[in-house]
């Protein structure tokens, strides 16, 4: 926990791109809750520069850093040590600064699955994820800790089994899924960040949105923008669909947590992000 009489205190998020975060609000609304003189700032960090950008946070005032894309396995070998979670997933998301020493955790998954329980989400049965990145990753995690059957569904099919033979759960063609049989799909892939037309399914035959089970939650991880395509077609086919940000705040809360000591009410955290998208049903709705 840091010495509050000291220099202010200082966290950032490392990602390409950067400039979408609503993690600072939500950071600097925990430090104001907290009574912490401290600060968090999102900065562009290009795959080249992450070395740099990591041994900078050596420095006795920084407490320490989330990553988001495309560091959360890259950020591995800089690190000093990692937690149980970070080294079973294979991808960081928080750097927790201790003395000098760096500890990478993974604060992803456990927050997935609390805003999967606030989202009513269904308990077991068979679930997809698509993608295979860093955020894929803690999901499989996560769902097979909880239970679920996964299948891994990626435009790389390769990858996608690379990852079932490292976490479990198994590869799937899209064409091929039993897509009847899905209580919960999840987007842990970038698609619809940048261009929020595109959606992860875009490319996979048939075109048409996946028949569902009719009970089925559609969770897409990317929360800017708030509606993506692919919950807009979730919807029309008359499915329960939910963003991002209800992960992004209950991860914020763990890693807040372990750089601070102190356990902010996840709350300020959603109440943050009301405040900055404009959003009036945050709790239940990725990656910092």
């Amino acid at each position: 926990m840091p010495d509050r009489a000291h220099a202010p205190q200082h966290a950032y998020l490392f990602a390409d791109p950067a400039a979408h975060s609503l993690s600072p609000p939500m950071h600097r609304a925990a430090f104001a809750h907290a009574g912490i003189d401290g600060d968090y700032a999102a900065r562009r960090v290009l795959a080249a520069d992450l070395p740099e950008a990591v041994a900078g946070l050596r420095a006795s005032s920084v407490l320490g850093a989330n990553l988001s894309l495309p560091h959360k396995e890259s950020v591995l070998a800089l690190l000093d040590s990692l937690t149980p979670a970070a080294r079973a997933i294979g991808a960081v998301n928080t750097i927790i600064c201790e003395g000098g020493k760096l500890r990478g955790d993974n604060t992803d998954a456990p927050g997935f699955l609390a805003a999967l329980a606030d989202a009513d989400a269904p308990k077991g049965g068979l679930s997809v994820v698509l993608g295979a990145g860093g955020a894929a990753r803690a999901a499989v995690y996560a769902l097979r800790q909880a239970g679920h059957e996964v299948l891994i569904v990626n435009r790389t099919h390769a990858r996608a089994q690379a990852l079932a033979a490292e976490l479990g759960g198994r590869a799937a063609w899209p064409e091929t899924a039993p897509w009847s049989a899905v209580t919960l799909l999840v987007n842990a892939s970038s698609a619809g960040l940048d261009a929020p037309e595109d959606s992860p399914l875009s490319t996979f035959s048939p075109a048409t949105f996946p028949r569902l089970a009719p009970a089925a939650l559609v969770y897409d991880m990317v929360y800017r923008p708030a509606e993506t395509r692919l919950l807009r077609d979730a919807r029309a086919a008359g499915l329960r669909a939910e963003n991002g940000l209800g992960m992004l705040a209950h991860q914020a809360r763990l890693a807040f947590t372990a750089w601070t000591g102190v356990d902010v009410p996840v709350s300020v955290f959603l109440e943050a992000l009301t405040s900055e998208s404009g959003s009036t049903a945050l709790t239940g709705d990725a990656a910092p």
